[in-house]
């Protein structure tokens, strides 16, 4: 055989080996690559709908169920126990949104402690939320902000008489919990507001609620320390100081003069002298 056909051969040989090798060690790659992500995912348990939850349902234990995610695909607000969503009494979350079966149950969809901030959580027990008409006078200029303390007072007159106008205070010392839509008391900007909501107690958010019917409210803003009762709850406007003395000089020193025929006569208004 000619030495050029077997270093063909030679070459031919070598080259299938080294083909036969490289597809071995493809194989192999292919393999240990799809195994291992195998091996290593891990999961965590999440709490999901466990059947459709209408909205403002209150969440039973039969509504939710616990199926494992991917650790990397953990929904953001998501619960990891039915436990942690289930309470009791007024503390009993409820849907605010609907949710589908299988969808995560997510804190921003539901109420209570656990989930999204109400302001019904604020009212401290047995008081109750009102809201009042403000504007840029009422609000003391729109410096009324959540978490501040007023003071609330009517004014109102009689048969449209300013003479007989009267301002009383309705509430003291209350606490604002909003104004407009915004209960944020981290906020220090000041707004001129169309509404502000304040905690009272049930009797004097019907004295509020009619008193805004009859005359017109305004808020007086308090020191944050200051907690002092009021000492006075009502003002007329005599307690401004009367007017009438300096009415009665002026008359005091009017003139009026009457003639009847040729005699004429110079009176004093508001005196008796006469000539």
């Amino acid at each position: 055989m000619p030495i050029r056909n077997i270093a063909t051969l030679a070459i031919a040989v070598f080259l299938g080996l080294i083909s036969v090798i490289l597809v071995r060690s493809y194989l192999g790659t292919e393999t240990r690559s799809r195994l291992v992500p195998v091996a290593a995912v891990t999961t965590t348990p999440v709490v999901v709908a466990a059947q459709p939850v209408a909205r403002g349902a209150v969440l039973q234990p039969a509504l939710l169920k616990v199926v494992n995610f991917p650790a990397n695909s953990i929904p953001a607000g998501s619960f990891r126990a039915v436990s942690q969503l289930v309470g009791s009494g007024a503390d009993q979350p409820m849907a605010l949104h609907a949710i589908v079966a299988n969808e995560p149950v997510l804190s921003d969809e539901i109420s209570g402690a656990s989930g999204k901030h109400s302001l019904s959580i604020e009212i401290s027990s047995g008081m109750r939320a009102v809201s009042l008409r403000s504007n840029d006078v009422a609000g003391v200029g729109g410096f009324v902000l959540p978490g501040d303390r007023v003071d609330v007072m009517l004014t109102r007159t009689a048969a449209n008489q300013p003479s007989d106008a009267v301002t009383q205070v309705l509430a003291e010392n209350v606490l604002v919990l909003g104004v407009d839509q915004s209960s944020n008391d981290n906020s220090d900007t000041p707004v001129v507001a169309r509404s502000v909501t304040i905690e009272v107690t049930p009797s004097q958010a019907q004295t509020i609620s009619l008193g805004e019917t009859v005359g017109t409210l305004s808020l007086a803003l308090r020191h944050m320390a200051d907690g002092t009762p009021l000492t006075k709850r009502e003002t007329s406007v005599a307690d401004l100081g009367s007017a009438a003395p300096a009415v009665r000089r002026a008359l005091a020193q009017s003139e009026l003069r009457v003639t009847r025929g040729v005699v004429s006569t110079l009176y004093h208004v508001g005196g008796s002298t006469a000539r």
